[in-house]
Protein backbone atom coordinates (compact mmCIF):
# COMPACT_ATOMS: atom_id res chain seq x y z
CA UNK A 1 0.00 0.00 0.00
CA UNK A 2 1.39 3.53 -0.99
CA UNK A 3 1.60 6.48 1.12
CA UNK A 4 -1.11 8.49 -1.57
CA UNK A 5 -3.72 5.60 -0.11
CA UNK A 6 -3.49 7.05 3.09
CA UNK A 7 -6.42 10.18 4.06
CA UNK A 8 -4.59 13.16 5.71
CA UNK A 9 -5.44 13.88 9.29
CA UNK A 10 -8.14 16.32 9.53
CA UNK A 11 -8.57 18.76 12.94
CA UNK A 12 -11.67 18.02 15.17
CA UNK A 13 -11.53 22.33 16.12
CA UNK A 14 -13.39 24.21 13.73
CA UNK A 15 -10.92 26.49 12.21
CA UNK A 16 -12.17 30.24 12.28
CA UNK A 17 -11.68 32.21 8.99
CA UNK A 18 -10.71 35.84 10.02
CA UNK A 19 -7.81 36.31 12.46
CA UNK A 20 -8.13 37.18 16.67
CA UNK A 21 -7.60 41.40 16.79
CA UNK A 22 -8.41 43.62 19.70
CA UNK A 23 -11.29 45.74 20.74
CA UNK A 24 -11.13 49.18 18.93
CA UNK A 25 -13.27 51.96 20.40
CA UNK A 26 -14.17 55.51 19.75
CA UNK A 27 -12.25 58.08 21.28
CA UNK A 28 -15.18 59.82 23.79
CA UNK A 29 -13.71 63.35 23.29
CA UNK A 30 -12.49 63.77 19.88
CA UNK A 31 -13.50 60.21 17.89
CA UNK A 32 -10.33 58.78 16.93
CA UNK A 33 -9.84 54.89 16.79
CA UNK A 34 -8.07 53.52 20.09
CA UNK A 35 -7.46 50.20 21.72
CA UNK A 36 -10.02 49.82 24.20
CA UNK A 37 -7.62 47.48 26.50
CA UNK A 38 -5.35 49.95 26.97
CA UNK A 39 -7.06 53.33 26.71
CA UNK A 40 -7.21 55.28 29.68
CA UNK A 41 -10.80 56.41 30.33
CA UNK A 42 -11.60 56.40 26.74
CA UNK A 43 -9.33 58.85 25.71
CA UNK A 44 -6.76 59.22 23.29
CA UNK A 45 -3.02 59.80 24.08
CA UNK A 46 -3.60 63.30 22.31
CA UNK A 47 -7.21 64.24 24.45
CA UNK A 48 -4.96 63.01 27.51
CA UNK A 49 -1.99 65.45 27.31
CA UNK A 50 -4.90 68.15 26.35
CA UNK A 51 -6.98 67.23 29.24
CA UNK A 52 -5.19 65.99 32.01
CA UNK A 53 -2.52 68.08 33.58
CA UNK A 54 0.19 66.14 35.86
CA UNK A 55 1.39 69.74 37.34
CA UNK A 56 -1.95 70.79 39.00
CA UNK A 57 -0.58 70.40 42.15
CA UNK A 58 2.36 71.37 41.84
CA UNK A 59 2.21 76.24 42.62
CA UNK A 60 3.79 78.01 39.86
CA UNK A 61 4.98 80.90 42.03
CA UNK A 62 7.40 81.22 45.23
CA UNK A 63 9.24 83.31 46.87
CA UNK A 64 13.10 83.50 47.51
CA UNK A 65 14.08 85.66 50.22
CA UNK A 66 17.54 87.48 50.04
CA UNK A 67 19.85 89.48 52.17
CA UNK A 68 21.71 91.84 50.68
CA UNK A 69 24.27 92.28 53.34
CA UNK A 70 25.97 89.15 52.81
CA UNK A 71 24.66 87.44 49.73
CA UNK A 72 22.63 84.70 51.48
CA UNK A 73 19.41 82.64 50.68
CA UNK A 74 16.89 81.54 53.13
CA UNK A 75 16.79 77.87 53.38
CA UNK A 76 13.52 77.07 55.33
CA UNK A 77 13.09 77.37 57.71
CA UNK A 78 16.14 79.18 59.72
CA UNK A 79 18.83 78.39 57.67
CA UNK A 80 21.27 80.90 55.41
CA UNK A 81 23.30 79.28 52.51
CA UNK A 82 25.37 81.24 49.67
CA UNK A 83 24.38 80.23 46.31
CA UNK A 84 25.90 81.87 42.89
CA UNK A 85 23.00 82.65 40.18
CA UNK A 86 22.46 79.98 38.49
CA UNK A 87 24.26 77.53 40.41
CA UNK A 88 23.41 74.02 41.41
CA UNK A 89 22.56 75.35 44.98
CA UNK A 90 20.28 77.98 43.85
CA UNK A 91 18.62 75.29 41.73
CA UNK A 92 18.34 72.62 44.94
CA UNK A 93 16.61 75.94 46.81
CA UNK A 94 14.24 76.59 44.01
CA UNK A 95 13.30 73.16 44.06
CA UNK A 96 12.68 72.70 48.10
CA UNK A 97 10.29 75.77 47.74
CA UNK A 98 7.86 73.68 45.78
CA UNK A 99 4.86 71.75 46.98
CA UNK A 100 3.93 69.32 45.63
CA UNK A 101 6.82 67.72 43.85
CA UNK A 102 7.75 64.77 45.28
CA UNK A 103 4.43 63.13 43.78
CA UNK A 104 5.79 63.30 40.71
CA UNK A 105 9.52 62.50 38.96
CA UNK A 106 11.47 65.25 37.93
CA UNK A 107 13.13 64.56 34.55
CA UNK A 108 14.68 68.33 34.04
CA UNK A 109 15.55 70.85 35.55
CA UNK A 110 17.47 73.99 34.31
CA UNK A 111 17.30 78.27 34.78
CA UNK A 112 15.25 80.76 31.96
CA UNK A 113 17.54 84.06 31.63
CA UNK A 114 16.24 87.24 33.19
CA UNK A 115 17.27 90.38 33.38
CA UNK A 116 19.13 90.97 36.95
CA UNK A 117 17.54 93.90 37.74
CA UNK A 118 14.44 92.35 37.39
CA UNK A 119 14.20 90.53 41.49
CA UNK A 120 12.73 87.48 38.73
CA UNK A 121 14.20 83.82 38.67
CA UNK A 122 12.49 81.44 36.28
CA UNK A 123 12.96 77.52 36.40
CA UNK A 124 11.92 75.12 33.90
CA UNK A 125 10.99 72.15 35.16
CA UNK A 126 9.83 68.44 32.68
CA UNK A 127 8.21 65.88 34.87
CA UNK A 128 6.52 62.95 34.55
CA UNK A 129 3.66 60.45 36.45
CA UNK A 130 1.72 57.76 35.66
CA UNK A 131 -2.16 58.79 34.69
CA UNK A 132 -3.38 55.18 34.67
CA UNK A 133 -2.15 51.63 34.10
CA UNK A 134 0.78 51.92 31.62
CA UNK A 135 0.44 55.06 30.86
CA UNK A 136 2.91 57.76 31.33
CA UNK A 137 2.52 61.77 30.88
CA UNK A 138 5.61 63.73 30.61
CA UNK A 139 5.07 67.55 30.65
CA UNK A 140 6.70 70.55 31.00
CA UNK A 141 6.35 73.75 32.50
CA UNK A 142 7.46 77.26 33.94
CA UNK A 143 7.70 78.13 37.52
CA UNK A 144 8.92 81.48 38.35
CA UNK A 145 9.95 83.14 41.79
CA UNK A 146 10.05 86.52 43.34
CA UNK A 147 13.19 87.72 44.55
CA UNK A 148 12.22 89.58 48.41
CA UNK A 149 15.16 91.07 50.43
CA UNK A 150 14.95 89.76 54.01
CA UNK A 151 18.00 90.53 56.38
CA UNK A 152 19.76 87.57 57.86
CA UNK A 153 19.84 87.38 61.80
CA UNK A 154 23.77 87.90 61.93
CA UNK A 155 23.57 90.81 59.79
CA UNK A 156 20.56 92.29 61.68
CA UNK A 157 23.43 91.40 64.85
CA UNK A 158 25.98 93.64 63.55
CA UNK A 159 23.74 96.91 63.27
CA UNK A 160 23.27 96.64 67.86
CA UNK A 161 25.09 96.42 70.42
CA UNK A 162 25.21 92.76 70.92
CA UNK A 163 27.44 92.02 67.69
CA UNK A 164 29.78 89.19 68.95
CA UNK A 165 29.95 86.33 71.20
CA UNK A 166 33.34 85.58 71.53
CA UNK A 167 37.03 87.91 71.21
CA UNK A 168 40.48 86.45 71.30
CA UNK A 169 42.39 88.80 72.69
CA UNK A 170 46.09 88.22 71.49
CA UNK A 171 48.67 90.29 73.50
CA UNK A 172 52.69 90.35 73.42
CA UNK A 173 54.26 92.86 76.22
CA UNK A 174 57.63 93.61 73.91
CA UNK A 175 58.15 97.26 72.54
CA UNK A 176 57.97 96.21 69.03
CA UNK A 177 54.98 94.73 66.63
CA UNK A 178 57.56 92.15 64.37
CA UNK A 179 55.97 89.00 66.11
CA UNK A 180 52.43 90.14 65.37
CA UNK A 181 53.85 91.18 61.61
CA UNK A 182 54.63 87.67 61.67
CA UNK A 183 51.67 86.34 63.18
CA UNK A 184 49.64 88.39 60.81
CA UNK A 185 51.26 86.54 57.54
CA UNK A 186 50.56 83.13 59.23
CA UNK A 187 47.03 83.83 59.46
CA UNK A 188 46.44 85.32 56.54
CA UNK A 189 48.14 82.26 54.79
CA UNK A 190 46.09 79.56 56.51
CA UNK A 191 43.26 81.71 56.57
CA UNK A 192 42.29 81.88 60.03
CA UNK A 193 40.89 84.86 59.73
CA UNK A 194 37.65 83.90 57.62
CA UNK A 195 35.18 83.83 60.55
CA UNK A 196 36.08 86.93 61.79
CA UNK A 197 33.59 89.42 62.30
CA UNK A 198 36.26 92.27 63.35
CA UNK A 199 39.56 92.98 64.28
CA UNK A 200 40.87 95.79 66.09
CA UNK A 201 44.09 97.19 66.71
CA UNK A 202 44.64 98.06 70.41
CA UNK A 203 47.78 98.33 72.63
CA UNK A 204 50.38 95.90 72.87
CA UNK A 205 48.10 93.12 70.71
CA UNK A 206 45.05 92.61 68.56
CA UNK A 207 41.07 91.39 69.43
CA UNK A 208 39.56 89.41 67.22
CA UNK A 209 35.71 89.24 67.23
CA UNK A 210 33.55 86.45 66.42
CA UNK A 211 29.57 85.84 66.17
CA UNK A 212 30.05 82.05 67.95
CA UNK A 213 32.15 80.40 70.44
CA UNK A 214 33.27 77.83 68.20
CA UNK A 215 34.95 80.00 65.76
CA UNK A 216 37.10 81.82 68.72
CA UNK A 217 37.81 77.96 70.20
CA UNK A 218 38.95 77.47 66.73
CA UNK A 219 40.83 80.59 66.16
CA UNK A 220 42.64 79.55 69.29
CA UNK A 221 43.72 76.33 67.99
CA UNK A 222 45.56 77.61 65.50
CA UNK A 223 47.67 80.41 67.39
CA UNK A 224 48.54 77.33 69.80
CA UNK A 225 49.44 75.37 67.11
CA UNK A 226 51.75 77.82 65.58
CA UNK A 227 53.78 79.71 68.50
CA UNK A 228 53.96 79.31 72.23
CA UNK A 229 51.05 80.93 73.92
CA UNK A 230 49.21 81.60 77.55
CA UNK A 231 45.46 80.54 77.43
CA UNK A 232 42.64 82.26 79.92
CA UNK A 233 39.12 81.78 79.83
CA UNK A 234 36.16 83.80 80.63
CA UNK A 235 32.61 84.40 80.48
CA UNK A 236 30.40 87.64 80.78
CA UNK A 237 26.63 87.06 81.40
CA UNK A 238 24.01 88.79 78.74
CA UNK A 239 20.77 88.40 79.67
CA UNK A 240 19.13 85.01 81.40
CA UNK A 241 15.08 83.74 81.10
CA UNK A 242 14.49 82.41 84.46
CA UNK A 243 11.69 80.34 83.32
CA UNK A 244 13.10 78.14 81.03
CA UNK A 245 16.32 78.53 82.51
CA UNK A 246 18.06 79.76 79.12
CA UNK A 247 21.35 81.98 79.23
CA UNK A 248 23.22 84.17 77.01
CA UNK A 249 26.93 84.67 77.37
CA UNK A 250 29.87 86.56 76.05
CA UNK A 251 33.16 84.90 76.13
CA UNK A 252 36.72 85.90 75.66
CA UNK A 253 39.95 84.39 75.27
CA UNK A 254 43.14 86.43 76.47
CA UNK A 255 46.39 84.72 74.51
CA UNK A 256 49.14 85.89 75.69
CA UNK A 257 52.41 85.13 73.46
CA UNK A 258 55.98 84.83 74.60
CA UNK A 259 57.52 87.96 75.15
CA UNK A 260 60.58 86.72 72.99
CA UNK A 261 61.43 87.35 69.38
CA UNK A 262 63.59 86.47 67.06
CA UNK A 263 67.63 87.87 67.61
CA UNK A 264 66.68 88.48 70.62
CA UNK A 265 69.60 87.82 73.68
CA UNK A 266 68.42 85.41 76.26
CA UNK A 267 69.41 84.32 79.93
CA UNK A 268 68.45 81.12 80.75
CA UNK A 269 67.75 79.86 84.63
CA UNK A 270 70.76 78.03 84.99
CA UNK A 271 68.21 74.85 86.01
CA UNK A 272 66.29 75.23 83.19
CA UNK A 273 69.36 75.00 80.67
CA UNK A 274 70.78 72.15 82.35
CA UNK A 275 67.58 70.19 82.17
CA UNK A 276 67.46 70.83 78.18
CA UNK A 277 70.57 69.68 77.17
CA UNK A 278 73.20 71.46 79.43
CA UNK A 279 73.14 74.35 77.10
CA UNK A 280 75.12 77.74 78.09
CA UNK A 281 72.60 79.59 79.84
CA UNK A 282 73.59 82.79 77.47
CA UNK A 283 72.62 82.42 74.10
CA UNK A 284 70.48 83.66 71.23
CA UNK A 285 66.50 83.43 70.13
CA UNK A 286 66.97 82.41 66.85
CA UNK A 287 63.63 80.64 65.77
CA UNK A 288 59.93 81.32 67.16
CA UNK A 289 57.90 78.37 66.12
CA UNK A 290 55.76 76.10 68.11
CA UNK A 291 58.59 76.08 70.82
CA UNK A 292 61.55 78.85 71.84
CA UNK A 293 64.70 77.45 69.84
CA UNK A 294 67.40 78.55 71.73
CA UNK A 295 71.59 79.36 70.16
CA UNK A 296 74.69 78.83 71.51
CA UNK A 297 76.70 80.52 69.47
CA UNK A 298 80.14 79.12 70.99
CA UNK A 299 79.05 75.59 70.41
CA UNK A 300 76.14 75.03 67.88
CA UNK A 301 74.52 73.59 70.65
CA UNK A 302 70.36 74.44 70.23
CA UNK A 303 68.11 73.49 72.13
CA UNK A 304 63.96 74.14 72.23
CA UNK A 305 61.56 75.39 75.23
CA UNK A 306 58.30 74.05 75.10
CA UNK A 307 55.56 76.14 75.49
CA UNK A 308 54.50 74.36 78.80
CA UNK A 309 57.97 74.61 80.36
CA UNK A 310 58.28 78.24 79.68
CA UNK A 311 55.65 79.46 81.43
CA UNK A 312 55.93 77.44 84.29
CA UNK A 313 58.95 79.26 84.81
CA UNK A 314 58.65 82.65 82.78
CA UNK A 315 61.91 84.33 81.78
CA UNK A 316 62.03 88.04 79.98
CA UNK A 317 64.69 88.81 77.25
CA UNK A 318 68.38 90.57 77.94
CA UNK A 319 68.13 92.74 74.81
CA UNK A 320 66.35 93.07 71.98
CA UNK A 321 66.91 93.92 67.97
CA UNK A 322 66.68 97.71 68.90
CA UNK A 323 70.00 97.64 70.93
CA UNK A 324 71.95 95.94 68.18
CA UNK A 325 75.49 97.68 67.36
CA UNK A 326 76.94 97.71 64.37
CA UNK A 327 80.82 95.61 64.31
CA UNK A 328 83.64 95.47 61.47
CA UNK A 329 85.11 92.42 61.18
CA UNK A 330 88.34 92.79 61.06
CA UNK A 331 89.76 88.77 61.08
CA UNK A 332 87.65 85.73 61.12
CA UNK A 333 88.80 81.86 60.57
CA UNK A 334 86.49 78.98 60.77
CA UNK A 335 87.61 76.72 63.22
CA UNK A 336 85.46 73.57 61.77
CA UNK A 337 82.48 72.42 63.43
CA UNK A 338 79.56 73.03 61.04
CA UNK A 339 75.57 72.39 61.85
CA UNK A 340 73.08 72.59 59.19
CA UNK A 341 73.70 76.67 58.02
CA UNK A 342 75.87 77.59 60.67
CA UNK A 343 79.78 77.32 60.92
CA UNK A 344 81.60 78.17 63.99
CA UNK A 345 84.52 80.65 63.61
CA UNK A 346 86.68 82.78 65.77
CA UNK A 347 86.19 86.35 64.69
CA UNK A 348 88.39 89.70 65.86
CA UNK A 349 85.78 92.48 65.86
CA UNK A 350 85.28 96.27 66.45
CA UNK A 351 82.58 99.04 66.74
CA UNK A 352 81.68 100.77 63.69
CA UNK A 353 81.59 104.14 66.14
CA UNK A 354 84.90 103.61 67.19
CA UNK A 355 87.03 103.21 63.91
CA UNK A 356 89.51 106.14 63.70
CA UNK A 357 88.90 107.07 67.46
CA UNK A 358 90.38 103.95 69.37
CA UNK A 359 91.96 101.05 68.38
CA UNK A 360 90.04 98.72 70.93
CA UNK A 361 88.94 95.38 69.31
CA UNK A 362 86.91 92.76 70.95
CA UNK A 363 87.64 89.13 70.28
CA UNK A 364 84.70 86.50 69.95
CA UNK A 365 83.46 83.15 68.41
CA UNK A 366 80.35 83.08 65.85
CA UNK A 367 78.30 80.89 63.90
CA UNK A 368 78.29 83.11 61.18
CA UNK A 369 81.54 81.82 59.91
CA UNK A 370 79.94 80.71 56.47
CA UNK A 371 78.74 84.39 55.60
CA UNK A 372 81.27 87.02 57.10
CA UNK A 373 84.70 88.11 55.42
CA UNK A 374 86.91 90.43 56.75
CA UNK A 375 85.55 94.21 56.05
CA UNK A 376 81.78 92.97 56.66
CA UNK A 377 79.43 94.92 59.03
CA UNK A 378 77.52 92.89 61.43
CA UNK A 379 75.37 93.57 63.95
CA UNK A 380 75.91 92.11 67.27
CA UNK A 381 75.26 92.59 71.86
CA UNK A 382 78.13 94.20 73.10
CA UNK A 383 77.85 93.03 76.57
CA UNK A 384 81.28 94.33 78.09
CA UNK A 385 80.36 97.58 79.90
CA UNK A 386 76.94 96.95 79.85
CA UNK A 387 74.35 96.59 82.75
CA UNK A 388 71.48 94.12 82.80
CA UNK A 389 68.62 94.22 85.09
CA UNK A 390 67.67 90.78 84.68
CA UNK A 391 68.11 88.04 88.24
CA UNK A 392 68.94 85.12 85.51
CA UNK A 393 71.92 87.19 84.18
CA UNK A 394 72.88 88.40 87.81
CA UNK A 395 72.76 84.80 88.51
CA UNK A 396 75.30 83.84 85.61
CA UNK A 397 77.66 86.78 87.30
CA UNK A 398 77.79 85.02 90.28
CA UNK A 399 78.04 81.83 89.25
CA UNK A 400 81.23 80.08 89.34
CA UNK A 401 81.17 77.73 86.51
CA UNK A 402 79.65 80.20 83.50
CA UNK A 403 81.17 83.33 84.73
CA UNK A 404 83.95 83.10 83.41
CA UNK A 405 82.28 82.45 79.76
CA UNK A 406 80.50 85.26 79.50
CA UNK A 407 81.90 86.85 76.50
CA UNK A 408 82.51 90.37 75.56
CA UNK A 409 80.56 90.70 71.70
CA UNK A 410 77.60 88.51 70.73
CA UNK A 411 77.14 88.44 66.97
CA UNK A 412 73.46 88.22 66.03
CA UNK A 413 73.56 88.42 61.90
CA UNK A 414 74.83 89.96 58.89
CA UNK A 415 74.45 93.86 58.22
CA UNK A 416 73.61 94.59 54.26
CA UNK A 417 74.12 97.91 53.08
CA UNK A 418 71.36 99.60 51.50
CA UNK A 419 70.68 102.82 49.74
CA UNK A 420 68.99 105.83 51.21
CA UNK A 421 65.94 105.52 49.11
CA UNK A 422 63.79 102.63 50.45
CA UNK A 423 64.71 99.65 48.17
CA UNK A 424 61.78 99.20 45.54
CA UNK A 425 61.31 94.98 45.51
CA UNK A 426 59.28 92.87 43.22
CA UNK A 427 57.20 91.13 46.05
CA UNK A 428 54.85 92.01 48.52
CA UNK A 429 52.59 90.85 51.07
CA UNK A 430 49.37 91.05 52.00
CA UNK A 431 48.02 93.13 55.10
CA UNK A 432 44.58 92.58 56.95
CA UNK A 433 42.33 95.06 57.09
CA UNK A 434 41.78 96.35 60.77
CA UNK A 435 40.08 98.54 62.94
CA UNK A 436 42.54 101.39 64.75
CA UNK A 437 39.68 102.04 67.24
CA UNK A 438 38.27 105.91 67.84
CA UNK A 439 41.66 107.41 68.38
CA UNK A 440 44.53 107.27 65.10
CA UNK A 441 47.98 106.35 65.83
CA UNK A 442 50.41 109.53 66.94
CA UNK A 443 52.53 110.40 64.36
CA UNK A 444 55.63 108.89 66.68
CA UNK A 445 53.62 106.11 67.11
CA UNK A 446 53.22 105.93 63.10
CA UNK A 447 57.09 106.05 62.50
CA UNK A 448 57.54 103.56 64.86
CA UNK A 449 54.79 101.59 63.05
CA UNK A 450 56.78 102.15 59.75
CA UNK A 451 60.31 100.98 61.20
CA UNK A 452 58.79 98.00 62.68
CA UNK A 453 57.50 96.82 59.52
CA UNK A 454 60.56 97.63 57.30
CA UNK A 455 62.27 95.89 59.46
CA UNK A 456 60.57 92.90 59.07
CA UNK A 457 60.45 92.97 55.50
CA UNK A 458 64.20 93.14 55.59
CA UNK A 459 63.89 89.73 57.89
CA UNK A 460 62.27 88.29 55.13
CA UNK A 461 64.54 89.16 52.38
CA UNK A 462 67.62 87.54 54.76
CA UNK A 463 66.35 84.44 56.31
CA UNK A 464 65.19 81.73 53.51
CA UNK A 465 63.83 80.03 56.79
CA UNK A 466 60.91 82.64 57.39
CA UNK A 467 60.23 83.00 53.82
CA UNK A 468 59.34 79.45 53.82
CA UNK A 469 56.53 79.77 56.30
CA UNK A 470 55.05 82.89 54.54
CA UNK A 471 53.20 83.98 51.18
CA UNK A 472 55.01 86.28 48.98
CA UNK A 473 53.32 87.72 46.10
CA UNK A 474 54.81 89.66 43.07
CA UNK A 475 54.38 92.99 43.17
CA UNK A 476 51.57 95.13 41.23
CA UNK A 477 52.53 95.23 37.39
CA UNK A 478 52.32 99.07 37.11
CA UNK A 479 54.15 99.36 40.50
CA UNK A 480 56.51 96.86 38.66
CA UNK A 481 57.53 99.34 35.81
CA UNK A 482 57.48 101.87 37.88
CA UNK A 483 60.02 100.80 40.37
CA UNK A 484 62.46 99.43 37.01
CA UNK A 485 62.68 103.21 35.71
CA UNK A 486 63.10 104.64 39.09
CA UNK A 487 65.76 101.83 39.05
CA UNK A 488 67.19 102.83 35.76
CA UNK A 489 67.42 106.70 36.88
CA UNK A 490 69.60 105.85 40.33
CA UNK A 491 73.61 105.82 39.96
CA UNK A 492 75.81 102.87 39.44
CA UNK A 493 77.42 103.69 42.20
CA UNK A 494 74.23 103.50 44.28
CA UNK A 495 73.93 100.07 42.85
CA UNK A 496 76.82 98.84 43.74
CA UNK A 497 76.10 99.94 47.57
CA UNK A 498 73.26 97.78 47.52
CA UNK A 499 74.10 94.16 48.71
CA UNK A 500 70.64 92.88 49.95
CA UNK A 501 69.88 89.55 49.33
CA UNK A 502 67.22 89.01 45.78
CA UNK A 503 64.64 86.51 46.48
CA UNK A 504 63.83 84.23 43.44
CA UNK A 505 60.98 85.24 41.42
CA UNK A 506 59.84 81.25 41.51
CA UNK A 507 58.99 81.54 45.40
CA UNK A 508 56.59 84.62 44.76
CA UNK A 509 52.96 83.84 44.02
CA UNK A 510 50.75 85.28 41.41
CA UNK A 511 48.02 87.56 43.03
CA UNK A 512 44.91 85.57 41.17
CA UNK A 513 42.49 89.11 41.74
CA UNK A 514 44.88 90.85 39.86
CA UNK A 515 45.13 88.96 36.87
CA UNK A 516 43.88 90.13 33.58
CA UNK A 517 44.12 89.55 30.02
CA UNK A 518 47.72 91.57 29.71
CA UNK A 519 49.19 89.42 32.58
CA UNK A 520 48.21 86.18 31.20
CA UNK A 521 50.29 87.33 27.74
Amino acid sequence: MSAMDLDAPVAIAPQSANPQTSATILCCNCGAPIDGTTSANALCYDCVKLTIDVSGGIQREATLHFCRDCDRWLLPPSSWIVAAPESRELLALCLKKLRGLHKVRIIDASFIWTEPHSRRVKVKLTIQDSVSEGVVLQQAFEVEYVVAYQQCPDCAKSYTANTWRACVQVRQKVPHKRTFLYLEQLVLKHNAHRDTINIKEVKDGLDFFYSARNQAEKFVDFLQSVTPVRIKKSQELISMDIHTSSASYKFTHSVELVPICKDDLVALPIKLAKSIGNISPLGLCYRIGTSLNVLDPHTLQTADISSPIYWRAPFTSLADVQELVEFIIMDIEPIGPQKGRWVLAEATVARAADLGRNDNTYYTRTHLGNILHPGDSVMGYLLTGTNFNNPQFEALEQSNTYASQIPDVMLVKKFYARKKKSKNRNWRLKRMNKDEGELLPKKADQERMDRDYEMFLRDVEEDTELRQTLALYKAQQAKREADAMSVANTDMTDEEEDETPQIDMNELLDEFDELGIEDSK
